[in-house]
């Protein structure tokens, strides 16, 4: 065998290229993400963000682009994580009430999450106005995929609701406000906050 030809490549391979990128440009979301919902959209500058990573300027625009654009991104992984608790709660078995509690409670963990916490704590008006269009498409499914399950639950005699659009409203500002008071590192962990506002809530739609 070649000796030359049995020694790794010093030259990384596409794939790797790819990885790296991908990891460097998650690590950049997450800082950003995460002084975005201390310190908010206009007190945080890409400048800080750049700092905390130890990285330049140029970097971030080179990986996501301007300011508004890395929100803008911050928010759609949020609003992604909320649209998969939607549809994994669709697809399981059992009662309308039994997918809605599922959702409710997928839907609560996420809102804790850092992504879809920017989600709550950042106002789309911040947002480019090229860009709201497509925040507001994406909040809208998230909204109609919840009114579904409800109306679900009251089809097949799980839950008894008077108006689907009000006990939507309800339940998803209750969950977001959590995106407001939670504090990581707390007594209770996200999926435990989560499944115990989800039984108040829906103790008030049980026929």
């Amino acid at each position: 065998m070649n000796k030359m030809a049995a020694k790794a490549s010093p030259f990384r391979t596409a794939e790797q290229r790819e990885s790296e990128r991908a990891a460097k440009r998650e690590a950049v979301l997450l800082a950003a993400v995460r002084m975005f919902n201390q310190r908010g959209f206009h007190e945080t500058s890409l400048d800080d963000v750049a700092a905390s990573l130890g990285i330049s300027k140029p970097l971030i625009y080179h990986y996501l682009g301007a300011k508004d654009e890395v929100l803008f991104e911050c928010m759609r992984i949020g609003l992604e994580q909320l649209r998969a608790a939607a549809s994994e709660g669709a697809s399981l078995p059992g009662t309308g009430m039994d997918r809605l509690k599922r959702f409710l409670r997928r839907y609560g963990e996420c809102i804790m999450d850092d992504f879809s916490r920017c989600v709550i704590r950042t106002g789309d008006e911040v947002l480019a106005p090229e860009i709201r269009p497509s925040f507001r498409a994406l909040k809208a499914e998230i909204d109609q995929a919840l009114r579904k399950l409800i109306e679900d639950a009251v089809a097949d005699g799980s839950a008894k609701v008077a108006d689907v659009k009000l006990t939507a409203f309800a339940f998803a500002g209750a969950l977001n406000w959590t995106a407001r008071w939670h504090e990581p590192g707390g007594r209770l962990q996200p999926a435990e906050i989560a499944a115990q506002m989800v039984e108040i809530l829906t103790r008030g739609i049980m026929p």
